[in-house]
């Protein structure tokens, strides 16, 4: 129930992914009539092209909440629920069940079927949402990490010493009491703190395995007790045993190209990742034992990383791929709808363009910098975002692509939806002009008594285009009233590190949202402080309102409470210059017209979507 981070299309120039042939589709070539007693078409295969590598398979760490890690994820396990094309919520019962047992406490029994297993053979079942409840509730913690100007963890001794698990998610955080597991380990049941709105949304398909935790973290070899070893030191908070099983948690599904130990790697969904060649592709073969609903149509699927849109195109034209989703651009929708033989889809996406600011860093928006003066370091940030030319970036980069489009004026809604435009009305966010006031912000400065120039450190992926091209726009916008840009980008491998962890290296940062969910609460994760900052408040924002409205929009099941509840985040943003929205994504998707059953969505996993309906003809 998180807004993953998303690392749109990265670089100019051709890598070597392109180069590498041997792990091509096969755009149908081969296929067969039959298919093995799974249902699967054993001579067929689809590849992908995506844009960013899988870093990390656990997507409830820090870390691992990036859209590159779900899509893959989408594919190797499964879970209580997915939507369908039109973002209702389906159940997957050949997964497991789940109901809701009472509204006061909010009291939900999760059961795991007795066929969802793990591709080693072991047992899918109420130990993996305990540990996920551990990772993510902030309940076990008993220390925090700090990091020096360059990122890196200043107490280590004390981090590795005490039990830190960093993930982080609103809803699981208020379940305080042990959840009640069966005789059988089948079954678990939570009980909630108070109403939840969003509780059908808690888990999905985000579990890691808990007997590999335990092997890994408390070195016992069989499985079972492994996973009963967890189970126990969660239960009774073995600290010192939750110690080692946090820090394996956080960093153990930690990979970039395929692990000499496969334990690692096991999944328990509709495919298994067989090859992974850092940078280059990744292989899924479909799982032979999964005994669940969306089963693979496929033999196997390749997810060739190509960073460029252009050489997306081209390999789609070449053959190479059957199907991308690349990073919309004036160019590659000329060159896409030139095709023969494709088929095109054009909208928009679930993720929107922003620059965020960091509020505890000892940079020029914190509060310290100025002896602790927080109107003089609001204004600052506020004459900062007043430079953001807006209107020019959509008019410049979005435009072409999207006629239609515009500036996005809203932290939490999306243009079109019901409430955007009484949001956009009522938030406070016309303090910011789209086109930006240059002697607004001059004049906030001079009130302050900030003497120019002030230095912005400005964190990006600088082997994407058009944050490239972005950049080159604020920096000349914002030099005209007094800041100077100092471009602390990082290429893509580097840059979700940068982001999640090294503020203090850097004070703004442009990137995307991507939602993964309808939840009204989802975008808790971005904005909140306490009790426990939300896994994506990179820029340390903290706000007590904001907190106390978040609060009451967890437990709000009334649509109109739910936007008021919204709208009070939303002046606060604005009004403490939080940061500023862009643009919505454009999107554009292409696939060999002999693939059949592609169905994209706006949310993560867009292309990968119903991936168990993919099929060739022809």
């Amino acid at each position: 129930m998180k807004i993953r981070r998303t690392s749109a299309a990265l670089a100019v120039t051709v890598t070597g992914a392109l180069l590498f042939s041997a792990c091509s589709g096969t755009s149908g070539e081969g296929e067969t009539d039959g298919g093995d007693d799974a249902g699967i078409n054993t001579a067929t295969a689809v590849t992908v092209a995506w844009e960013a590598p899988l870093n990390e398979l656990n997507l409830s760490s820090q870390n691992g909440n990036a859209t590159q890690n779900a899509v893959i994820n989408y594919m190797l396990n499964s879970g209580f629920s997915y939507y369908d094309a039109d973002l209702n919520i389906v159940k997957d019962e050949s997964f497991g069940t789940y109901e809701k047992l009472s509204d006061d406490p909010l009291t939900v029994k999760y059961t795991f079927g007795d066929d969802t297993k793990w591709s080693d053979g072991t047992p899918v079942d109420a130990t993996e949402i305990l540990l996920d409840w551990a990772g993510q509730s902030g309940k076990f913690n008993t220390v925090e990490a700090q990091t020096d100007e360059e990122g890196n963890v200043t107490n280590q001794a004390e981090v590795d010493a005490g039990v830190y698990f960093d993930g982080s998610d609103p809803g699981v955080a208020l379940i305080s009491q042990n959840p009640e597991i069966s005789d059988d380990n089948k079954s678990i049941t939570v009980v909630y703190d108070k109403p939840f709105g969003d509780w059908e949304l808690s888990w999905t398909n985000e579990f890691v395995p808990a007997h590999v935790v335990g092997q890994k973290a408390l070195e016992i070899e069989d499985p079972e007790e492994a996973k009963a070893a967890v189970r126990d030191a969660i239960l009774n908070n073995d600290t010192a045993a939750l110690a080692k099983i946090s820090k394996f948690w956080n960093e153990g599904f930690e990979f970039t190209s395929l692990p000499e130990d496969p334990s690692l790697y096991v999944s328990n969904g509709a495919y298994t990742l067989e090859e992974y060649k850092e940078n280059q592709y990744l292989t899924l073969k479909a799982n032979p034992d999964f005994k669940g609903k969306n089963k693979g149509s496929v033999e196997t699927i390749t997810v060739r990383y190509i960073d460029d849109p252009m050489a997306q195109v081209q390999a789609l034209e070449n053959g190479e791929v059957d199907l991308i989703g690349p990073q919309a651009s004036a160019d590659v929708r000329t060159a896409l709808e030139g095709l023969d033989g494709v088929e095109t889809h054009s909208g928009i996406e679930g993720t929107y363009e922003h620059v965020d600011l960091v509020f505890q860093n000892g940079g020029p928006f914190d509060p310290n910098t100025y002896g602790g003066d927080t109107e003089k370091a609001k204004a600052v940030r506020q004459a900062f975002l007043l430079t953001i030319p807006r209107q020019t970036i959509v008019d410049n980069l979005i435009k072409p692509l999207n006629p239609d489009a515009e500036v996005r004026n809203s932290n939490i809604l999306l243009p079109g939806s019901p409430n955007y435009d009484q949001m956009v009305a009522e938030n406070g966010s016309d303090f910011y002009p789209p086109a930006g006031d240059i002697e607004k912000a001059k004049q906030l400065l001079a009130d302050a008594g900030v003497a120019t120039p002030v230095q912005v450190r400005f964190a990006y992926n600088n082997e994407n285009t058009r944050r490239v091209n972005e950049l080159a726009l604020i920096t000349d916008t914002a030099a005209q009233a007094g800041f100077e840009i100092v471009d602390t980008g990082r290429p893509a491998a580097e840059w979700g590190t940068l982001l999640a962890t090294g503020q203090d290296q850097y004070d703004a940062s442009l990137f995307g949202w991507q939602s993964t969910s309808t939840a009204v609460t989802e975008s808790d994760a971005n904005f909140r402080w306490a009790p426990n900052p939300g896994v994506n408040n990179y820029g340390k924002y903290n706000n007590a309102a904001v907190d106390a409205a978040l609060d009451k929009l967890q437990v709000s099941t009334d649509p109109e409470e739910q936007f008021q509840l919204q709208l009070e985040v939303e002046k606060n943003l604005w009004a403490d210059g939080f940061g500023v929205t862009i643009f919505q994504f454009p999107a554009i998707q292409g696939w060999d017209e002999n693939l059949k059953g592609v169905e994209s969505i706006t949310i993560s996993p867009t292309i990968f979507h119903g991936f168990w309906n993919w099929t060739f003809e022809g």
